[in-house]
C-alpha cells in the first residue's frame, strides 16, 4: 500500500471558536482571508439560503483586518470559526477546514469564496446535490443556468482554452469551469484512503485540481451545477493571485495534478 495511505492527517495548526453546536448535516465552508469589506454582506445573504440546511463555518488564513472579528460573525449566524495558525495558503485552509468538518460529523461541506463573487442561492443546490448522493459538486458559470458577469477576458480564455480542457482530459469527466472555488463534496470522498487528501503536498491551489480529477477517476459521483459569478464591473479583479507570479504557480500547479503527481 502506499505510504501516503498509511500516514496521519496533515493539517495545519489552527484554533476553532464553535459558537454553536452541529445543526445540520452540511456545513458551507467560505474561505477568507482580509475580506472585511466584503464578507460582512456576503454572510448577510447567505443567512437565508443555509437556514436550516448547512452550518456556516468561517475558515480563516490568518486575517489582520479585523474581518473576523468573534461577536460580529456570531451576530451574522456564523457557527463556527476556524483560524489557520500554521504554514500554508489556501490548500491548508480546505486541509484546515474539511478535517474538521468531518471530525465533527458533517455528511458533505460546500466551499466557496468570502469575496462576495459567489451568489449564496446555489447553496441549496449544493447541499442537494450532496444529499442525493453526489461526491463532488462542481459549480459552474458555463452550464445551463449559470451566470456569469464581468469575466475578464484573459480568465475567460484561460478556462475555456485551458484550464477546463486539461482537467476534463485528466479526469475523463467534461468539466467547463474549473477554475471556480464554489464547491461541494461529500465526507466519504474527502475520507476516502484512496484520496488521501490531507497531506502537505497541497499547500496552495493543488488540492481544488487535484480532488476535481480525483473524483472522476476513482469512480466517484461527480456533477456540476448552475451557480453565479459576478465581478465588479470597475476596478480591479478581486483575487488573490497576482498577475505574473500568481499565474504561472497556478499553472504549474494544474499541470502537476493532470500529470498525477500528486496521486498517493
Amino acid at each position: 500500500m502506499p505510504d501516503a495511505l498509511l500516514q496521519p492527517r496533515q493539517v495545519p495548526a489552527f484554533t476553532a471558536d464553535e459558537f454553536a453546536p452541529r445543526a445540520t448535516d452540511y456545513c458551507v465552508c467560505v474561505f477568507v482571508i482580509n475580506e472585511a469589506a466584503k464578507l460582512p454582506k456576503q454572510l448577510a445573504a447567505m443567512r437565508e439560503h443555509c437556514a436550516g440546511l448547512a452550518d456556516v463555518v468561517v475558515a480563516d488564513g490568518g486575517s489582520t483586518d479585523g474581518s473576523t472579528e468573534r461577536e460580529a460573525l456570531r451576530a451574522l449566524g456564523v457557527n463556527t470559526l476556524l483560524t489557520k495558525t500554521g504554514a500554508g495558503k489556501l490548500g491548508a485552509q480546505m486541509r484546515m477546514a474539511f478535517a474538521w468538518a468531518l471530525d465533527r460529523g458533517y455528511r458533505g461541506v460546500v466551499a466557496m469564496d468570502g469575496n462576495g463573487k459567489d451568489g449564496p442561492d446555489a447553496i441549496p443546490r449544493f447541499v442537494a446535490a450532496l444529499g442525493a448522493g453526489c461526491d463532488h459538486v462542481q459549480g459552474s458559470r458555463f452550464v445551463p443556468g449559470g451566470v456569469s458577469e464581468n469575466l475578464p477576458l484573459s480568465r475567460w480564455l484561460g478556462v475555456k482554452l485551458v484550464h477546463a480542457p486539461l482537467v476534463s482530459l485528466a479526469s475523463r469527466f467534461r468539466y467547463t469551469d474549473t477554475t471556480n472555488g464554489f464547491r461541494g463534496y461529500s465526507a466519504r470522498f474527502l475520507a476516502d484512503p484512496r484520496v488521501a487528501a490531507f497531506r502537505d503536498v497541497f499547500p496552495g491551489y493543488e488540492l481544488h485540481y487535484y480532488l476535481a480529477i480525483r473524483a472522476a477517476r476513482l469512480g466517484f459521483r461527480v456533477k456540476e451545477i448552475p451557480v453565479a459569478r459576478r465581478y465588479p464591473r470597475h476596478g480591479p479583479t478581486p483575487t488573490k493571485i497576482s498577475p505574473v507570479r500568481g499565474n504561472l504557480r497556478v499553472l504549474r500547479c494544474l499541470f502537476a495534478a493532470c500529470l498525477g503527481r500528486f496521486n498517493p
